[in-house]
């Protein structure tokens, strides 16, 4: 799925990133704790998409850290003008829901999109 049809699928506002709205998109996560993206990352989320409510910059550093393929916030949440310049640097994409979480991760579902980790199963995370 491309960041394209995530968009048009959630009724998305970008702010960063409109040349990379191709950018193929095979799996997601939805996280506000960046320590659950990080926990995440190592089992395989590169090139991911991230659903969050988190509102913070470390949100922008995590998604270059562990090189995500952009960022949706839901909730109708919109990323702050350091936030946005930020992603631009790093060549983030940031697109924004009014959804809540719940249902933009049903939808992304509903239409094929797999989660980076169907289950922990150790227990750590």
């Amino acid at each position: 799925m491309t960041l394209r049809e995530i968009q048009k699928l959630l009724d998305a506002e970008v702010f960063t990133g409109i040349e990379n709205l191709d950018r193929e998109i095979t799996h997601a996560f939805a996280a506000d704790l960046l320590s659950d993206v990080l926990a995440i990352a190592r089992r395989g989320a590169d090139g991911a998409l991230l659903v969050t409510g988190n509102m913070t910059l470390q949100v922008i550093y995590t998604a270059d850290v562990v090189d995500l393929g952009a960022v949706l916030f839901v909730r109708g949440k919109r990323p702050t003008v350091p936030m946005i310049e930020l992603a631009n640097e790093m060549q983030i994409p940031l697109l924004m829901t009014n959804y809540i979480m719940f249902e933009t991760c049903g939808r992304l579902y509903q239409r094929g999109l797999k989660g980076c980790v169907e289950k922990v199963t150790d227990g750590s995370d």
